[in-house]
């Protein structure tokens, strides 16, 4: 039994890379849950290897969490698939996509294949090089950024608000006229108002 050196390296970020090794009769979900203790990221989310070329270029897929359609195709499954059944290259190539939400990729690329040591456990990480980048959440509309107890509450009830008939919106209107006319007079009140010494008999001598 023979022992995998993996360099697992982000496609965007170049300077962070770990490497680890991992027996050849562990599966891939070993794999996936061990890049992830590595990286810091929960491994629970769905994600795939695709058995790659040199180019990088994906072919078959190997699935944790698969969506509904990936598992109507009897797609294979992580925990399904031992290392040793793809590798067919002592250079071979996976590429790996993690959380399909907000995928991240990766390049994983067996670099050395070592005697198994009988006291040691795998998977383990032989190098970390580089911090991980930040995950940020993502969220599919603003309001899911409320907490459930502001969810619950709600500015206007529906089942409490009723339409106004014809002849309650002609009995506003009349209220709304009525007010109108209160403040023409107001305003003419206060014009007299401010003239109060106003005083005919001199309008009569101009």
């Amino acid at each position: 039994m023979a022992v995998y050196r993996f360099r697992v390296s982000f496609e965007d970020y170049d300077d962070v890379i770990r490497e680890i090794d991992i027996k050849s009769t562990q599966t891939f979900n070993d794999l996936h849950f061990a890049i992830h203790q590595a990286t810091g990221y929960t491994p629970e989310k769905s994600s795939s290897f695709y058995v790659s070329n040199d180019y990088w270029i994906k072919n078959e897929e190997i699935a944790y969490l698969p969506s509904a359609k990936k598992s109507l195709d009897k797609i294979t499954l992580m925990e399904d698939a031992k290392l040793s059944r793809f590798i067919d290259d002592p250079h071979q190539k996976f590429y790996y996509i993690y959380n399909f939400e907000k995928p991240l990729e990766f390049h994983v690329e067996l670099i050395k294949i070592l005697d198994n040591n009988p006291n040691a456990v795998f998977p383990s990480l032989f190098k970390s090089i580089g911090e991980a980048p930040r995950i940020t959440p993502v969220f599919a509309h603003p309001d899911d950024t409320i907490d459930d107890e502001n969810d619950a509450l709600d500015l206007f009830d529906d089942e409490e608000a009723t339409i106004a008939d014809e002849d309650e919106l002609n009995e506003l209107k009349g209220v709304e006229g009525e007010a109108e006319e209160d403040e023409e007079e107001d305003e003419f009140s206060d014009e007299f108002a401010d003239n109060e010494g106003f005083d005919e008999d001199d309008y009569k001598e101009m």
